[in-house]
């Protein structure tokens, strides 16, 4: 499946971006008023491959959840047990992705991929879970492993896992799609993730370690420089190679890592925009890129989170992020906060009047 996947993911379409670019400088607005907007939407028609492009609804997030052997290393304060917790809170629609979710009308998925405790069922939150009022969000067993291995002792992953892991992302945009999604936005649970996170980005940023590795929860000083030392020691260990993806998500990757990448590239392999939230997205989305380069014509920047290495890997993906407002929850929050600048990025080429059919006079 994932040699498929990647063989379907092709470049944007020329054709159809020069329709857009033309489209835009004919709409009644100075060329160039809408900024970035403009440019996000001339990529995503040539994504789809046509002008305009589809509108982004409706929207459905994918939350992958996942728990990390690095938590012995000490990296977090948080116990492990939150992530089984947490699960139960996104199906319960109590978490803050559900509060955002509900308002953007857009559907959530948790993914169980690699929980090491299993979802505690929490009451649900008396205004509802689903989307403008409709069905609440739904859990996709499909867990890989209780957990990863302790990456700072050993690879975190077999390669087979790391593959099964991409493959059910695959597998989840594929369904999600065929269910009607437009855009699919990347979503996140896992105490620890950020420490892998560092790990992938500074392999495939080529970064070092102190300029990649975040406070993730909010560490103290000494807890975040031994997190620091855990992912630089992880790397001279397991020397990981960038030119072997699956290779490196074995090594010092995590389950939900792994399968946000598979997420990734099977919209890219469908043409549909992945709109990608922070850290855990940010370094999942390297992953897609170095499985196929290409699968970034597929990706919108959500936003900047506050982890340094969030800023890193998207200079490395050439992606520009939507909004900037200091997040660092996950979960797919700051996603969901962008996804209607994204909308209405498309919408300006749908619904917005050119001068000659407006009758307005130009420069």
């Amino acid at each position: 499946m994932l040699e498929t996947t990647r063989a379907a993911i092709g470049p944007l379409d020329e054709e159809a971006m020069a329709a857009a670019t033309d489209l835009q400088r004919r709409l009644t607005k100075p060329a160039g008023s809408l900024g970035a907007l403009e440019d996000l939407s001339i990529r995503l028609a040539g994504l789809a491959g046509t002008c305009p492009p589809p509108l982004p609804e409706p929207a459905a997030v994918a939350i992958f959840a996942g728990d990390h052997g690095v938590h012995a290393q000490g990296v977090t304060p948080w116990p492990q047990e939150v992530t089984g917790q947490m699960i139960g809170n996104f199906l319960a629609g109590g978490a803050v992705v559900n509060a955002f979710a509900r308002q953007a009308g857009a559907a959530v998925t948790v993914v169980d991929i690699g929980v090491a405790t299993p979802p505690t069922p929490v009451a649900a939150v008396p205004s509802g879970s689903g989307p403008a009022g409709g069905a609440g969000p739904r859990l996709v067993e499909a867990n890989v492993r209780r957990g990863t291995r302790d990456l700072a002792v050993t690879a975190a992953l077999t390669r087979e896992e790391a593959r099964a892991a991409v493959e059910t992302g695959i597998r989840v945009a594929g369904e999600l799609i065929d269910a009607g999604a437009a855009i699919l936005l990347t979503g996140d649970m896992g105490i620890g993730n950020t420490t892998p996170a560092a790990a992938l980005i500074a392999v495939f940023a080529e970064a070092d370690p102190a300029a990649v590795t975040g406070r993730g929860t909010g560490v103290d000083d000494p807890t975040h420089q031994r997190k620091i030392e855990v992912v630089r020691a992880a790397l001279r260990r397991h020397q990981p190679d960038p030119t072997d993806p699956l290779g490196v998500l074995a090594a010092v990757g995590g389950l939900e890592h792994a399968a946000l990448a598979g997420l990734i590239l099977g919209a890219a392999a469908r043409r549909v925009p992945v709109l990608l939230d922070g850290v855990i997205a940010d370094s999942a989305a390297l992953v897609a890129a170095a499985f196929a380069p290409a699968a970034t014509g597929a990706m919108v920047a959500g936003h900047r989170s506050v982890e340094p290495g969030a800023t890193v890997a998207l200079r490395r993906l050439g992606l520009t992020p939507l909004v900037d407002l200091g997040l660092r929850l996950g979960e797919g929050t700051g996603a969901l906060l962008a996804l209607p600048v994204v909308t209405g990025a498309v919408r300006v080429l749908h619904e917005v009047a050119t001068f000659d059919s407006a009758g307005v006079a130009q420069k």
